[in-house]
């Protein structure tokens, strides 16, 4: 009579496996991740040609003119409005007047960016161009610029990744002031300067969307400010060594 014993593994055997496991996530692991990374590069650089052409209709209804960046200190109503519930006291985000009251706010969201929003709000993660485009209350010059002012479209950032030390700020600032200050420059400080920096945070690069409707990655990171030096964080930086890549004319 034949016996059949039930043969299990031995633990060698499990440790064979699980260290074949452990070599396969190794392996497999920094492609999924560089694959995610991708793919939020691709998701980000849709919302800035979709803030493109919310930009392109505002400058339609408005004869020309961009939204200005803000009316107001520290409100960044080009992109949204914070709304206070006086019998609440809470706060929620609405639609800024880029987007003229309609728009899904998620738009706004950079999908590379890891910070939890407070109740009822978002987390921006991208800014605009204040020193050139938007301007706003405080500037040297109110006013924001119309699309006839805009000598290369293609070469002018409008939008872009925000982020510095700080943070993310929502208003995008060239590096240079210039002496004398030109006829729609700002005249901030060097630490504002650095402030309104891009984040260089998907696979070290940057997405900008530009005047012209179109939306690319640059991977070219610049860190200096004049005339006086600012401190710039890690992974932050600006698009051109000087203004080129912001200025209108």
């Amino acid at each position: 009579m034949n016996h059949r014993f039930a043969h299990g593994f031995t633990l060698v055997e499990l440790l064979v496996v699980i260290a074949a496991i452990a070599v396969l996530i190794a392996l497999l692991l920094p492609t999924l991740v560089i694959a995610r990374q991708e793919a939020q590069t691709v998701v980000c650089l849709s919302n800035l040609r979709q803030l493109g052409m919310a930009a392109a209709r505002y400058t339609a209804v408005y004869e020309g003119f961009y939204p200005p960046a803000y009316y107001g200190f520290g409100n960044p109503s080009w992109a949204i409005d914070r709304v206070r519930d006086t019998q609440t006291n809470t706060w929620t985000d609405q639609p800024g007047i880029l987007w003229m009251g309609q728009t899904n706010l998620r738009v706004l969201v950079c999908p590379a960016v890891n910070q939890t929003p407070a109740p009822g709000q978002i987390v921006l993660g991208y800014n605009y161009n204040t020193s050139y485009i938007g301007h706003g209350a405080l500037e040297y010059h109110p006013a924001p610029a119309t699309t006839a002012q805009v000598q290369d479209p293609a070469r002018c950032a409008l939008f872009g990744d925000g982020g510095y030390s700080g943070g993310i700020n929502y208003f995008m600032r060239a590096p240079d002031l210039l002496t004398p200050i030109p006829p729609n420059g700002d005249a901030v400080s060097p630490a504002e300067r650095a402030a309104g920096t891009q984040a260089f945070r998907h696979l070290g690069a940057t997405n900008v969307a530009y005047c012209d409707g179109h939306a690319a990655t640059q991977k070219q990171c610049y860190t200096q400010t004049a005339p006086y030096p600012a401190y710039v964080g890690p992974g932050t930086g600006f698009l051109s060594p000087d203004n080129s890549a912001y200025q209108t004319y």
